[in-house]
């Protein structure tokens, strides 16, 4: 009795000692399966004991890092996001003080999301409408920086410059939300301005139905040339900046209910292949 007396409490002293530890590491492995299993849930930052890393700083030290541009197709996109009988409205030249409101103003009251494609200098003198673009769910496109018709006829520096310049200006007056496509001027595209654009995630962008609004051939002709032309596809062409768009508005107005009356709701332009 005095040997197994003299040893009890050393016993009992080492099988506390393995219980505690036992117990700690089952808490730590369950702990780590709930930050797996949040995480895989998308808890992201502050699941368990795992969290997302921060963005790396940039080499300036100024912010982070720049993201890489999601990877898009340097073809034209003429097509919907959302397919079958959709169609994409998109309003070149802007903004405008006076004729974007307005068109913003016809948009949401028809619960049409339109593309923008803005001229660079022209996003830059009016941020405000570039931010209500924004902030009223449509999208943007780059539209160069002097909508330089004759682009595809000058050299790549020149076509570079007018592209990315402008993608800057236009980004800044939104506040940092993406130019998501790019349109030439005229059409005026080369395979080296697609390829400029691309690389930046800008998707170039064309049109099936041009309605010449621009040459001012009355509202009427405006719509007539939307219903005549719907069936070369799905992507219109507006203006609101480069001149007088009192017709370009009230063509709109006339417009958009009837594209919904005839089963035709709006999508965005496509961005990526089908």
């Amino acid at each position: 009795m005095g040997l197994k007396g003299t040893y009890k409490p050393q016993i009992a002293a080492v099988a506390s000692a393995i219980a505690l530890s036992l117990a700690a590491w089952g808490a730590a492995v369950l702990s780590d399966t709930e930050a797996e299993a949040r995480a895989d849930a998308g808890g992201g930052a502050g699941a368990g004991s795992r969290q997302e890393q921060p963005a790396p700083p940039a080499q300036d030290g100024k912010g982070p890092a720049q993201v890489k541009p999601a990877k898009v197709p340097e073809s034209i996109a003429h097509a919907t996001e959302a397919g079958g009988t959709s169609v994409s409205i998109t309003i070149d030249d802007g903004p405008d003080p006076r004729w974007t409101p307005r068109m913003l103003d016809i948009l949401k009251e028809n619960g049409v999301k339109a593309t923008f494609c803005m001229v660079g200098p022209r996003a830059q003198e009016h941020p405000q409408l570039v931010k209500r673009v924004v902030a009223e769910g449509h999208r943007l496109c780059d539209h160069t920086m002097d909508h330089d018709t004759t682009m595809d006829k000058k050299p790549v520096a020149y076509q570079k410059q007018q592209i990315l310049d402008a993608k800057r200006l236009i980004e800044e007056a939104a506040g940092g939300a993406k130019v998501e496509y790019y349109r030439a001027p005229g059409g005026a595209f080369t395979p080296d301005s697609r390829k400029i654009a691309a690389a930046e995630g800008m998707r170039p962008l064309g049109w099936n139905v041009d309605t010449k609004d621009f040459e001012l051939p009355g509202t009427a002709a405006i719509v007539n040339t939307v219903k005549s032309e719907l069936s070369n596809g799905p992507t219109i062409l507006f203006h609101d900046g480069g001149g007088d768009r009192t017709q370009t508005v009230e063509a709109l107005r006339q417009i958009l209910p009837w594209l919904k009356e005839q089963g035709h709701p709006a999508s965005f332009p496509v961005r990526t292949t089908p």
